[in-house]
């Protein structure tokens, strides 16, 4: 009988601290156009939580809202937005619903000049990205800042997904993300870093406009 309690009592440990390792981080910062409050889900199980997929656990989400003040009409557009991480100085933009899981394949060819992406098997040649059967694949890495959103030194070229059923998550990640858009209204909604692995005290999102940077470092409520 002790033996059977203090099994059950090792379950409660475990399962109270995997639901510490899910709760979301928070950062906030402001500048004279806007202010924004962002929330963070670092982990496959976080994510899992707010779109019923862990997008295999590549990417953390970021959910934010942007906050016009003084009246000022601003943009708001996703490249505006960066993701670095103190743990090798990588930073990402976010990624669109359709480069996770659209139903295009995206085929990067590499050349000399180019970035250099390692392939399972081999020394050189393409990688692909896109929709993949039982789940996401890893993202590719020419978005990265540094590398170019539009896959600089590579030749990118997008397949047409027709003989591809529509993914029912890209119409989630839609539905959900940060809208593009004009406005002096506050918006809201999810970005999308490829990014995976990481912890919260590495994590910066960086906002910068034309005019005026934000940087926010995230942190969890006690």
């Amino acid at each position: 009988m002790g033996t059977r309690i203090a099994g059950l009592a090792m379950v409660l440990v475990c399962t109270l601290a995997a639901g510490k390792d899910t709760k979301p981080a928070e950062a906030r910062g402001e500048n004279e156009s806007v202010v924004i409050t962002a929330t963070l889900y670092s982990s496959p199980e976080a994510v899992k939580q707010i779109l019923g997929s862990d997008l295999g656990g590549h990417y953390i989400v970021v959910a934010l809202q942007v906050t016009p003040r003084f009246g000022k009409e601003v943009v708001v557009s996703r490249d505006d937005f960066v993701l670095k991480t103190d743990k090798d100085g990588e930073k990402t933009a976010p990624f669109a619903p359709s480069e996770i899981a659209g139903r295009g394949a995206l085929v990067i060819s590499q050349v000399a000049s180019g970035p250099q992406y390692p392939v399972p098997g081999s020394d050189n040649g393409p990688i692909w990205g896109g929709p993949v059967a039982g789940g996401v694949p890893p993202p590719l890495r020419p978005r990265e800042i540094g590398a170019g959103s539009q896959a600089e030194g590579a030749d990118a070229k997008a397949h047409s997904g027709v003989t591809q059923k529509e993914n029912p998550l890209e119409k989630t990640l839609k539905q959900k993300e940060l809208p593009e858009t004009k406005t002096d209204q506050p918006v809201s909604g999810l970005l999308y870093f490829p990014l995976e692995k990481q912890k919260v005290k590495d994590l910066e999102l960086r906002y910068n406009p034309s005019d005026d940077k934000i940087v926010m470092r995230f942190h969890k409520e006690r």
